[in-house]
Parts: structure tokens; sequence; C-alpha cells
């Protein structure tokens, strides 16, 4: 039996989601939250086999929330459940551990058939999530060795807010860590870039992207 448990914010989609897992052998539906911040307090205590997990969350979203999840519980596998298929969200998302990323066009059928996937040790993917990631497996392969492979999910999340300008101890309020740690990961952050500072990790980030 499959523990499910479903993060989304529009009631009627996580009904319908909870409804149909319920009635599908094999499976079930543990809990389901409709914000990140309800799934980060219960999650880790709960610790369900899988999460479906939206991206477009209220607050916090998806992909910071599993990072976060994950942190206290990485047994626990998430699926991502969105609308959003572009490249950035898509990497992000893989990058930070999910086992596979879903688009709502494929609506709750192809959700439950992703599921059904997963628990037969499958990564799920729609077709055209699964086109994005082999087309761009050559660009990310010549990354490679620029360091960006060896950062963590947590140090690639830091990196991504000192992009945007956020200080240390707004990253720590946000994660939920002590300003501290920030320090402690921004210096790893560097040493694995091979760069001398925040300005030379965040100008090497953004080229990165393109």
């Amino acid at each position: 039996m499959i523990r499910v448990s479903v993060v989304e914010d529009q009631l009627d989609v996580l009904n319908s989601l909870v409804k149909r897992i319920d009635r599908t052998e094999g499976m079930a539906c543990v809990s389901h939250f409709t914000n990140a911040e309800d799934a980060l307090a219960h999650l880790p205590q709960q610790r369900p086999d899988l999460v479906l997990m939206d991206i477009g969350l209220p607050k916090m979203n998806g992909v910071e929330c599993m990072i976060r999840v994950k942190l206290q519980a990485p047994e626990v596998d998430f699926l991502m459940f969105t609308v959003f298929d572009n490249d950035e969200y898509v990497f992000e998302a893989l990058k930070a551990g999910a086992v596979g990323y879903v688009l709502k066009s494929e609506r709750a059928t192809g959700a439950l058939r992703a599921i059904e996937e997963y628990a037969q040790g499958g990564a799920p993917m729609s077709r055209d999530i699964a086109r994005k990631v082999l087309s761009s497996f050559h660009t990310h392969n010549k990354k490679a060795g620029e360091g960006f492979e060896n950062l963590t999910p947590q140090q690639l999340l830091i990196l991504e807010q000192l992009s945007q300008g956020l200080l240390n101890k707004e990253i720590a309020d946000r994660l939920g860590i002590s300003e501290g740690t920030v320090k402690q990961h921004n210096y790893a952050i560097y040493k694995k870039l091979q760069v001398n500072n925040r300005t030379e990790a965040v100008q090497k980030y953004l080229s990165s992207k393109g």
C-alpha cells in the first residue's frame, strides 16, 4: 500500500485527487494540505511514502517545501504535479530530489498513473517533460566542471536566494535555520564553485543559467 499525501491549493483539484487515490487499489491518501506551511508542519512527522506536490502554492512554493521536508525526513519521496513546464521549475525540482514531474494537463488520471509507475520503481514524467530532460542533458553535462553538480539541494536553494539579493538573516528566516548555518553553507558554496566571495558565486550562478 502506497501512502500518499497531497499538497494542492485548488480545492476542486485537491478533492478530486484525494477521492481518486482512495478509490484506487494499492494506494491511500493519508493527508492533504492546501499550502506549503501546513505541509511542512506535518509531513516530517507523518512520513508518507509519496507526496503529490503542487509547485505554485500561495506563499512558499512546492520545491522549497520539498527541500525543507527532506532535510527532516529524507526518505519521503515527492512527485511534482503542476502547470509549470518551463525548464527552470523542471530542473530545480528534479535537482532538489523529486522522483517525478507530471503536468496538470494530464489531470487526475495522469497523477494516478504516475503514482502507480512510482510504486513499480519508475521515475514518472510527462512526455513533454521527459523530452526537455533529454534535450538538455548534453548542455548540463558541459557545465559539470563548473562545480554546481557538487552542491546539495539546500545549497542550491541558498545560492538561488543569494542571487535574489537576500541577506543571510532573511535566508535563515525563510529556511528555518540559523544565520550561522547559512554562513557555513555560503563558505561551502564558495569552495565548491571555486570562487572567493558572494559576488563571484552569484555571477557564476547567473551565467550558468544562460
